[in-house]
């Protein structure tokens, strides 16, 4: 399958100290230079302990997600990264985010409330090829699965794990963003996939266009806001957003948040991707352009935190979140970064060894992805994160995400930390 068109994002250069050898370039990180990555087919406190749970607990009840809960601190949580790569300072702070005062809501109100905590680590599933990927979730249980056209083994899903999360996705034609009525070509993309999602029982949260132009975020606002209430009427629920790793910037996420606020009260999600490379906490630590740093935000992995923090909270729109892309991309701010090309994982495991970072890669990934689980842990709104790959050995393109060989580590990391 062919690869997806970059994004383009740009950053300065970076200063990397790794034993010996220093490459050079250094400058702020004003911008940043980011691809997407494939298509898919067709402050201080010290760490937290992980919380034990059983099966989560994932209904909609009606109920209003409650708004009065306190963000965490925006100070810095003292983990240590995966790498000690080091950074150049960023420009100083310029600016100010105002979140717009919205209009009285007269639609439904049915908020998606979700309650869970332990692992948030669950899988993107783009074939379900391996029985390993169902004995995962016989196993652990896990708080989401997502899975793209095939998706009909969500259903297997929710009869063995009633309480994980599941997301799916049909590959469609985009070519039409940003064009005609978007209230209307909502419609017409909910009609066109109505059959396919009645036939899907299994499938909780569905989304719609995958990593979309944010420079088109006024009209996609109004196509997702109608996307997502529609479902609703339908009998359906919506994921919106689908952005891609390192998007939108702050002034294009404000310009989202008609479709957040119809997407909450339509009883719907927010999704986006996370990725990094050559590890998977690239540039973590390192504000958006014009923003301050926080130690527990980044560039790329925590991104969210700058919209759930400064903007979603404030408004009293603390959507329930699945990030449901992550893990390590080479696609990921190619020629701006360290480390071969990738593009999955498996690509950089001679790499992780050559630099000393590891003797053991494939468990070297997965306390990668520890990191970013036990981080997402302390987000309450923070319903999981679908590490890409599973199944993709036989896609073109694909075939360096899978992640059969390291489903044994994965799914006893996850079973010991549920």
């Amino acid at each position: 399958m062919a690869p997806r068109r970059p994004l383009s994002v740009l950053i300065g250069h970076i200063l990397i100290g790794l034993g010996a050898l220093i490459l050079l370039g250094i400058g702020g990180l004003f911008g940043l230079a980011l691809m997407s990555r494939r298509t898919s087919p067709g402050a201080g406190a010290a760490p937290q302990p992980l919380l034990v749970m059983g099966t989560p607990i994932a209904s909609p009840t009606g109920e209003a997600v409650p708004t009065d809960v306190a963000p965490p601190t925006a100070t810095a949580l003292p983990l240590p990264t995966p790498h000690g790569f080091d950074f150049a300072p960023t420009i100083a702070p310029t600016v100010v985010v105002t979140v717009p005062t919205a209009e009285p809501w007269s639609g439904p109100n049915k908020p998606f409330n979700w309650h869970g905590s332990g692992s948030r680590l669950g899988l993107h599933v783009s074939r379900n090829s391996s029985p390993s990927f169902m004995q995962f979730v016989r196993e652990t249980h896990p708080t989401v699965m997502k899975a793209v056209d095939d998706v009909g083994f969500l259903a297997e899903v929710k009869k063995v794990s009633p309480g994980t999360v599941t997301v799916g996705r049909f590959v469609v034609d985009q070519s039409g963003m940003g064009q005609g009525n978007p209230i209307e070509k909502a419609d017409e993309f909910v009609q066109a996939n109505l059959a396919r999602y009645q036939a899907n029982p299994g499938v909780d949260f569905w989304e719609g266009w995958n990593e979309p132009d944010p420079g088109q975020m006024d009209w996609y606002a109004q196509f997702e806001a109608r996307r997502a209430c529609r479902m609703y009427e339908l009998g359906f629920r919506a994921a919106v957003g689908g952005f891609s790793t390192g998007t939108p910037e702050m002034d294009q996420f404000l310009k989202f948040l008609p479709a957040i606020r119809a997407a909450y009260h339509c009883g719907g999600i927010l999704t986006l991707h996370e990725y990094g490379a050559p590890t998977f906490d690239l540039w973590f630590g390192k504000g958006l352009p014009g923003m301050p740093e926080y130690e527990d935000r980044g560039v790329l992995a925590f991104r969210y935190r700058w919209w759930y923090r400064d903007v979603l909270i404030p408004a009293g729109l603390r959507i329930p979140l699945v990030v449901s892309e992550a893990g390590v991309d080479g696609l990921v701010a190619m020629g701006r970064r360290p480390g071969p090309a990738g593009p999955g994982w498996l690509a950089f495991r001679d790499w992780w060894r050559a630099q000393g970072l590891t003797d053991n890669a494939e468990q070297f990934y997965v306390d990668q992805l520890a990191w970013y689980d036990k981080l997402a842990q302390q987000d309450p709104y923070m319903i999981g994160f679908c590490v890409y790959g599973a199944g993709g050995a036989d896609l073109p393109g694909q075939e360096t995400y899978e992640l059969s060989s390291i489903m044994p580590l994965i799914t006893a990391y996850v079973k010991a930390n549920r």
